[in-house]
């Protein structure tokens, strides 16, 4: 047995061991390839995306106001005397004209008796005061009567045709408190208790229709004037008008719509608003005089606004701003001006335009140029399958009326 290798040989016995050195690393270099974990690609972000559309988008202002009667007339005695009757129930609806109060009419009666009878007398001292006129003339002009005789019959003729005239107003001045003992209601409207003790028998309230004021602030004034709106004078080239809805206690909303039909001309210096006045119809009566109310007024119509959801918008120190869709399905960051909020939306002023897709949902981690998966929104995928399970469900009656 050899102890030692010849050269040749620890020569091809040292390749034999590099060659394996070699294969085993390869072997474990492809396995290691084969192996790894593979590195997962970026997932695109998903977004959900609506259109930009115009609308016709009504602005409101929201204000208290305090509803009172258009009119609102105080019953009061215009002679002296003792009530004898009242002729109406408290509270109830009274009609114009109608007797209300009855005071006792036996002293004026008499008065106007008296003032008749005197103006009988009167007359018939003119009669005679005429006759003796007549008879003196003819004489005077015979010479048979002097010129005094002449003036003392016209001045007592003419003397007693004024003292006829002044017993015709004296009669007419009975007549007239006689008529004031029958009280009678100005106009048609619900009555208030009687309140004799304090010189107002009673109040009459006309409130088929009803008078809401409420006060609105300068810079109201200043936005509407911006609008070219003149609030309390209507204006025919407008397709609406300033009008208003109340809230009642019950947060129910009163069925019928109010027109402005003033407002206070000046501000005034104290609170710096001014009082405006919309006129409510008011049939079943649901609306007191005195009550206050939440009212709401329709301040301008934009025609034609674009109008984009507020969860879209995105407001910080430099402005606000809304991401866009490219047609590469790449975002873009765009600056918008805003306008007033509509409920849950708000209008555009500047920025975007009409067609263009706007990022409404995922747009957090949104950066821009950055490419996204578009996904429906869950509403829509809903609406689809209830029209899908109708139309399915139609078929399937068409199929068994078949």
């Amino acid at each position: 047995m050899r102890l030692f290798f010849s050269k040749h040989e620890l020569k091809l016995r040292r390749k034999r061991t590099i060659a394996a050195v070699v294969c085993m690393v390869i072997v474990l270099g492809v396995y290691w390839i084969l192996t790894r974990p593979q590195k997962a690609a970026p997932e695109m972000p998903t977004v959900i995306v609506e259109p930009v559309i115009k609308d016709d988008v009504e602005i409101f202002g929201e204000y208290v106001g305090r509803i009172r009667a258009q009119q609102f007339v105080e019953v009061r005695a215009r002679v002296e005397g003792y009530l004898e009757n009242m002729l109406f129930a408290e509270g109830t609806y009274v009609n114009k004209n109608q007797v209300l109060f009855v005071i006792n009419q036996d002293q004026y009666r008499a008065k106007a008796d008296k003032a008749r009878a005197q103006l009988k007398k009167d007359e018939a001292q003119a009669l005679k005061a005429e006759r003796d006129l007549k008879r003196i003339r003819p004489l005077y002009e015979q010479n048979a009567a002097s010129q005094l005789d002449l003036d003392n019959a016209e001045a007592a003729y003419e003397s007693a045709v004024a003292t006829v005239a002044m017993s015709e107003a004296d009669l007419a001045q009975a007549e007239l408190e006689l008529g004031y003992t029958i009280v009678r209601s100005p106009l048609a409207g619900h009555i208030s208790e009687r309140n004799v003790d304090l010189g107002t028998l009673a109040t009459v309230v006309k409130s088929d229709t009803v008078l809401v004021d409420f006060s609105m602030t300068a810079l109201d004034y200043l936005k509407s004037k911006e609008r070219n709106i003149n609030l309390g004078q209507q204006d025919s080239t407008r397709s609406w008008q300033p009008n208003i809805t109340i809230t009642l206690a019950d947060n129910t909303v009163y069925p019928y719509k109010g027109y402005v039909d003033f407002a206070e001309p000046q501000v005034d210096p104290q609170t710096g608003t001014f009082s405006v006045r919309a006129e409510m119809p008011n049939p079943k009566q649901v609306l007191l005089p005195g009550q206050f109310t939440k009212v709401k007024l329709l301040l301008d119509v934009r025609e034609g606004a674009i109008v984009v959801p507020m969860k879209a918008v995105t407001i910080e120190k430099g402005g606000a701003y809304i991401y866009t869709m490219r047609k590469d399905d790449t975002v873009e960051k765009r600056f918008i001006e805003l306008g007033p909020e509509v409920g849950n939306n708000v209008v555009v002023e500047r920025g975007l335009a009409v067609g263009e897709t706007i990022v409404v949902e995922g747009f957090h981690k949104l950066t821009p140029g950055m490419k996204v998966r578009i996904s429906q929104p869950e509403t829509e995928v809903k609406d689809t399958t209830m029209v899908a399970g109708d139309s399915t469900t139609g078929m399937k009656n068409n199929a068994k009326g078949e």
